[in-house]
């Protein structure tokens, strides 16, 4: 618009007053100059215009861009947390199947604990009462073998009580090939042959017989007693007449001689006398000396208290 006006104030100038061509030349110049100029600037404006339409545009894209950048990213995070939710559902799901098979297998392990702990106190209920019972069976046979062992004392004491009494009823035959001892719990009356026999005979001799007399009132006073009679000879082969075959037989018959005197005693129960003949297979001697030999000729009388009241107990134990 600057143009116009200077080129309408040019033209009145001109019009009203005469100017030289150099003047006109000069002013054609300007003109152009300014024409040029005015052409710059308005190219600068147009150039301003489009560049702030440019700008627009641009921020507007770097703005989409940004937003497109942003949604990608959203999009990204979003994808993220449906799959951090799909493990977590997935986890879950899983968690829940394991709790319900880990509570299913926690029950049956309950169950079975509690089945072997009624089954162990079943078990510990039948052996407290088997240990009762042994406890029970153990006191008894406590109280047997206390029972027991007062009638061994009670037996040993009156065998003791019966070897006494039996000594002081053959004292005047002791020192006379008789003797009483006492050993395993039973009484030995050992009455060499000299003292009831005479030589190779089995009848008794009138001192024998009365040594066999009176052991018998002792016996007759102990009825519970068994009483074994034993026969034994020296080594020295029988040689004398009679109905009599060997020393084995001479033994059993002498043997038999004590037990027929006494029987004669009416108080002495005959199932408690038992006679036997040894021979010359028992010796307390040597056969090799006179002494030993007269030592080994003997009538032994056992005295064994009845034990069927320890056998009983010894039963029951």
């Amino acid at each position: 618009m600057t143009y116009k006006i200077f080129f309408g104030i040019v033209l009145i100038t001109f019009s009203t007053s005469c100017v030289s061509s150099k003047i006109y030349e000069d002013l054609q110049s300007r003109y152009d100059a300014l024409k040029t100029e005015n052409e710059a600037l308005m190219a600068q404006l147009d150039a301003k215009g489009n560049n702030a339409e440019i700008y627009s545009v641009a921020k507007l894209r770097k703005e989409i861009d940004e937003l497109q950048a942003e949604n990608s990213r959203l999009k990204m995070e979003l994808s993220a947390v449906e799959n951090n939710l799909e493990r977590l559902q997935n986890s879950y799901d899983a968690l829940e199947a394991n709790s319900s098979t880990a509570l299913v297998e926690n029950l049956e392990r309950n169950r079975r604990l509690l089945e072997e702990l009624e089954k162990k106190e079943r078990a510990l209920a039948a052996e407290e009462a088997r240990l009762k019972q042994l406890q029970r069976q153990l006191s008894e046979r406590s109280q047997r073998v206390d029972e027991l062992e007062g009638i061994i004392a009670a037996k040993d004491a009156k065998m003791r009580a019966l070897k006494d009494a039996i000594s002081a009823a053959l004292v005047n035959f002791e020192g006379n090939g008789l003797t009483v001892e006492q050993r395993d719990g039973k009484v030995y009356v050992s009455m060499e042959n000299k003292l009831l026999f005479d030589s190779g005979s089995w009848a008794v001799n009138s001192r024998g017989r009365e040594a066999v007399e009176q052991l018998g009132r002792v016996l007759a006073e102990n009825k519970e007693i068994a009483v074994l009679i034993e026969g034994h000879t020296d080594n020295v082969p029988y040689g004398g007449s009679g109905n009599i075959k060997d020393n084995w037989d001479l033994s059993t018959k002498r043997a038999t001689a004590i037990v027929a005197i006494l029987t004669q005693n009416q108080g002495i129960p005959k199932e408690n006398l038992t006679a036997a003949g040894r021979g010359e297979y028992a010796p307390v001697d040597v056969n090799t000396t006179s002494e030993g030999r007269s030592k080994n000729r003997r009538i032994e009388v056992i005295l064994t208290p009845k034990l069927d009241e320890i056998s009983r107990l010894l039963n029951d134990i």
